[in-house]
This record gives structure tokens, sequence and C-alpha cells, in this order.
């Protein structure tokens, strides 16, 4: 049933159409499928196996489309070389050691001795700063990350929890107006039962009354 707000509602009741704008207003109504759990009682096991035969008898007037066939993998040198590695169960090689240790330089040409030197100094040297200032303020950072970490829980938990929560009056708003209409929906099943068969009994009635006026229509026919 559309929806009117009080503004759209008001127009002269004389005009014998709707203004332009009320029926600009007349959304149409989405559709839904309202269940009534709390009414209808719950299906027996021979009703359900009867809604599964007819699901799998109307699945078997089709065929499903074959999934289509998965696309060549293609990896990178270095990626095929790990999975062959993997494959073939072999162990990570070590990582070498030797660019941290001191070189000796050669007589001949020390120059390249001096350098890989000189970086693997400067490297040492930034690596134990940093070690130092983890060790300095990295358990305080650490502290202060999980914080803000519980912090954001405890937020989704408060969020989750009033969701759970809405959910519960949402149903529990459901049930108690279905509760309320309860009698009323058995009766209207109850009279629309009793007005099916008072139409099958009328229908067998009327059967009856034609094949008596064909009888009736034969035996006069004869005489």
């Amino acid at each position: 049933m559309p929806i009117y707000s009080a503004e759209t509602t008001q127009f002269n009741t004389k005009s014998t159409a709707l203004p332009r704008y009320i029926y600009s207003n007349m959304a149409p109504a989405p559709a839904y499928h309202e269940s009534l759990p709390y009414i209808d009682q719950e299906p027996t096991a021979a009703e359900l196996a009867a809604a599964s035969a007819l699901i799998a008898a109307e699945q078997s007037t089709f065929e499903a489309p074959a999934a289509p066939a998965a696309p060549e993998p293609s990896f990178s040198p270095a990626i095929a070389a790990e999975l062959a590695r993997v494959e073939a169960k072999q162990a990570l090689p070590a990582l070498p050691t030797s660019h941290y240790e001191s070189q000796t330089p050669s007589p001949e040409n020390p120059l390249p001795a001096l350098q890989n030197t000189a970086v693997s100094s400067t490297y040492l040297t930034i690596r134990n700063a940093n070690l130092a200032a983890l060790n300095a303020a990295g358990k305080n950072a650490w502290l202060l990350s999980n914080y803000h970490t519980e912090g954001q829980l405890r937020d989704l938990e408060a969020e989750l929890a009033a969701t759970k929560r809405e959910i519960d009056i949402i149903n529990a708003s459901r049930a108690a107006k279905q509760n309320e209409v309860k009698g009323e929906m058995q009766g209207l099943e109850e009279n629309w039962k009793r007005g099916v068969g008072k139409v099958l009994e009328t229908e067998i009635a009327v059967e009856e009354l034609r094949a008596q006026i064909r009888d009736e229509l034969k035996k006069r026919s004869a005489e």
C-alpha cells in the first residue's frame, strides 16, 4: 500500500483527479515476504520430505552449466623456483652473513673491501641504534597500541551487543503482534477451509443435479 505524508494528502476533495504532486509521491511499497513463525506450525517430517521431493524433481528438469576451465597458472621465475623447492621438500638456505664480517683488503686493489666494510659498519651502527630505541620505547609503544586495539574491540563489542538487542526487540515485537492476531488468523483460516469445503460441496451438488437432469431428459426422449 502506498505511503502518504500529511502534506501530500491535503488536496481539494471536490476535484475528481488527484494533483500531480500526489502521484509523484505515490511510490510503490517494497515487496517482501512476511512469514508467521510465531503462528504457523512447524512442518512435519512427511511435509519436509514432500517439499524436498518437489525440489529434487524441479532440479532434475534442467542441467547446471559446466564450470569454466581454470586458467593455467603463470608464476615468475622466483616463485617457480620457490615452489620447486617446496615440492622437493628442501630446507630454506641459510642467510649469508659474510657481508657482515670484516674483509681483508687485497694489496693490489683494497678499495672494494674497504667500501664493503664501510657499508657493513654503517648498517650495523644503524641497526644497533634501532635496537636500542626499540628496547627503550618499544614496550610502551606496544602497550599503547594494545590499548587502542582494545578500545576498538570494546566499541565493536558494544555495537554488536546493541545490534543483538535491537534484533531481540524486533523479534519480540513481531512475536507480540503475531500472537495478538493469532486467534483471528486461525479463525480466518478455518472460515476459508469451510468456505472451500462448501464450494466443493456445491460443485458436487451441481454435478449431481446435472446428471439427474440428463437422466430425466433421456427418459423423456425415450418415451
